[in-house]
């Protein structure tokens, strides 16, 4: 390409990507090439097959070091994609990495227009000179540099907590694990095998329970709760309130002595325990504690002694440098009277049924409310891959409409279970589809048949229907399913007893949301920044996800997306310090006439700019100033302030006044380009 001499010192690379057949397949990148090598101020303008390979980079890096290129234009895939390549190949070669603009060719111009590639063209053609024109304005810029408080907090003592915490305190990093119940564990401790390969599952948590335990970077704190947070990545201040456990060296004499039961959620339900209570053998913390919630605040006899419980509360600040979400989900509750849910005593939750088996001895018969069970069907997906305008929305009127994903895989591993305990027990499996997706738990499918599942397939338009059998039926349930497998056909089933295989539902409430200002995703799990590319990460610096509160996941996954929530955290604070990109307000002290401060009132971000008040000669004026820390460059303050006075770094007015001009122009050198 014809190399100009540019005017002003601006010497601009322009660098247009085929991408593969991506952008070239629709765009002719050639023409392209050619007509923006007769921008003013460009000294180069190429295309490759690849600028993001090791190639393309390199031969930005050439030109920039033999053509003394000092801005940078690659017009090429998405910037989420591939911007801190090319800012990295930048920096390589000398130059600040934020003299680079980059170009979305394919999202914007090639997949959006595959059926006009002359149209397609003639709009790279703009976008590329839009890119220039903003490369013109660039100036260099340097990352905002902080102060990092090498402290991790890991909320939730989950298996996805627990194995966060020990990866960050193995890199070193001093960690605090709340969790808000009494005991660690999770849900985990409440099943007794996983899948597939029946490892105990009390056994997992007892392990890593262990690890963090013996730890001495990691600090465990029990029912406490968070009521506060404020700062930003590397200085985060948390405000913490921990409820007492309420027994002393007594605890033993006291959960003897107790005479107040209630119903035990770890068995939901299914049977009762003390107020003063341990949740599971071999559980951490191993002393006692006290169920405030339910407790009724009559003394307990001990000794001759009436001691008053009393939950004596301590408040205290945390100063951590990032913080671990890994507060876990809850099993999905059936509304009352869906699929006969808490309208039939014989329509139970599979964790309900799981924790039966794990409380019954072996040998003893399958029985439910007394009663023997010889019939039993297992309805799929419920709370899960619902419908719109099919499944009656919940309290704030979304539906469930996403996958489980562990449904499947733990529902035939009970059928298993069952066939094992119970030889002669006839087990009906309706479903929409059988999803054993996590490798080896197909052989769980498998294993159904061979035990003789009988399983029959449903539309999710057409779901089972259940009720009360009539008087003097051999079973007490009916349930009617028109099956897909036999073309369908209407069947009814007479039946014990009916197990829903709920499923996950998000737990984390709205308050911390709040508090830690992240975001929910459609189906209010919380949402990461981006799925593949930065998979753990929130829109909020140093705030990650672990497990279960980012989407369904199995133990395996929860542990993985654990150790890379972990993996993120000792990236960001290992150094003891943390980049941010400058892409933030910038107020311009000669235009800020200080008054009424529609910036600050326009801010949805705690701390991000304010008014502050300064002495010049002698007289007191305010002006705003920009925490950067807190900023995210949103530029609602730059559209507020009645003076101009703010803009945004890296994406100034000016820039983008330029870059519309540009891509607004009909350029005749385009088409003489050709």
């Amino acid at each position: 390409m014809p190399e100009n001499k540019p005017d002003q010192g601006l010497r601009i690379g322009v660098y247009t990507c085929y991408c593969g057949g991506n952008i070239s397949g629709v765009v002719n990148c050639d023409k392209v090439a050619a007509a923006m090598g007769k921008q003013p101020g460009v000294v180069c303008s190429r295309t490759d097959i690849s600028m993001c390979s090791s190639v393309g980079q390199a031969l930005i890096e050439k030109d920039i070091k033999e053509l003394g290129v000092n801005r940078v234009v690659v017009g090429a895939c998405a910037p989420a994609l591939h911007e801190q390549t090319f800012r990295g190949a930048v920096t390589r070669a000398g130059l600040n990495p934020f003299l680079y603009n980059h170009v979305g060719l394919r999202e914007q111009d090639s997949w959006a227009h595959p059926h006009d590639k002359e149209g397609a063209t003639d709009k790279a053609m703009h976008l590329m000179a839009a890119g220039i024109a903003k490369a013109r304005l660039l100036d260099p810029l340097e990352p905002i540099r902080l102060e990092a408080k090498k402290h991790a907090l890991v909320i939730g003592g989950g298996v996805a907590g627990l194995r966060a915490a020990q990866d960050l305190a193995r890199q070193g990093l001093a960690v605090t694990l709340l969790e808000r119940e009494p005991f660690l564990g999770g849900h985990v401790a409440q099943w007794e095998k996983t899948f597939p390969n029946q490892d105990s599952a009390v056994g997992i948590v007892k392990g890593l329970i262990e690890q963090v335990v013996s730890n001495p970077n990691i600090t465990v704190l029990t029912q406490t709760e968070i009521t506060g947070v404020s700062g930003y990545v590397g200085n985060y201040s948390v405000q913490v309130r921990q409820h007492s456990r309420g027994s002393d060296d007594r605890s033993e004499q006291l959960m003897a002595a107790c005479t107040q039961r209630v119903p035990d959620p770890f068995n939901y339900g299914l049977t009762d325990r003390k107020v003063v209570y341990r949740q599971y053998e071999g559980c951490y913390p191993h002393t006692p504690a006290v169920d405030w919630e339910h407790y009724d605040g009559a003394p307990i006899q001990v000794d001759g002694y009436s001691v008053q419980l009393k939950d004596e509360l301590q408040n205290f600040d945390l100063t951590v440098g990032a913080i671990v979400v890994a507060t876990g989900f809850d099993p999905y509750t059936p509304r009352s009277g869906e699929y006969g849910f808490g309208e039939l005593t014989e329509v139970v939750t599979l964790p309900q049924l799981i924790r039966k088996l794990a409380l019954q001895r072996d040998g003893d018969a399958l029985e439910w409310n007394g009663k023997s069970v010889h019939s039993l069907a297992l309805i799929h997906c419920v709370g899960s891959r619902e419908l719109e305008g099919i499944d009656q929305p919940h309290e704030d009127g979304r539906i469930n409409n996403y996958c489980s994903r562990v449904c499947c895989s733990a529902s035939l591993q009970t059928t298993h279970e069952l066939h094992e305990r119970f030889p002669k027990l006839t087990i009906y499996d309706l479903h929409q589809d059988i999803r054993t997706y996590g490798r080896g738990h197909e052989k769980l499918y498998y294993n159904a048949l061979e035990d003789g599942v009988r399983f029959l397939r449903y539309s999710g338009e057409e779901r089972p229907q259940v009720s009360a059998a009539e008087t003097n039926d051999r079973y007490p349930i009916t349930v009617r399913v028109k099956d897909l497998l036999t073309y369908r056909e209407e069947i009814e089933l007479g039946v014990d007893l009916v197990v829903l295989a709920v499923g996950m539902a998000p737990r984390v409430g709205d308050e911390l949301i709040n508090m830690l200002k992240i975001s929910r995703g459609s189906d209010r799990f919380l949402l990461e920044v981006h799925p593949k590319l930065r998979p753990v990460e929130t829109s909020v610096n140093g705030v990650v996800l672990a497990g279960t509160a980012q989407g369904p996941m199995n133990i395996q996954e929860s542990l993985s997306a654990a150790s890379a929530a972990a993996a993120k955290v000792s990236s960001l604070l290992g150094k003891g310090r943390v980049e941010l990109p400058p892409f933030v307000a910038y107020v311009s002290p000669e235009k800020c006439k200080g008054g009424e401060p529609a910036c600050v009132a326009a801010c949805e971000y705690e701390g991000a700019i304010e008014q502050k008040a300064f002495i010049e000669n002698g007289i007191e004026i305010k002006r705003a100033v920009v925490t950067a820390a807190n900023c995210i460059g949103c530029g609602a303050c730059v559209a507020a302030c009645p003076n101009g006075a703010i803009d945004i770094q890296g994406w100034t007015l000016a820039q983008y006044n330029a870059m519309v001009d540009a891509i607004a122009l009909d350029l005749p050198e385009f088409q003489e380009a050709a």
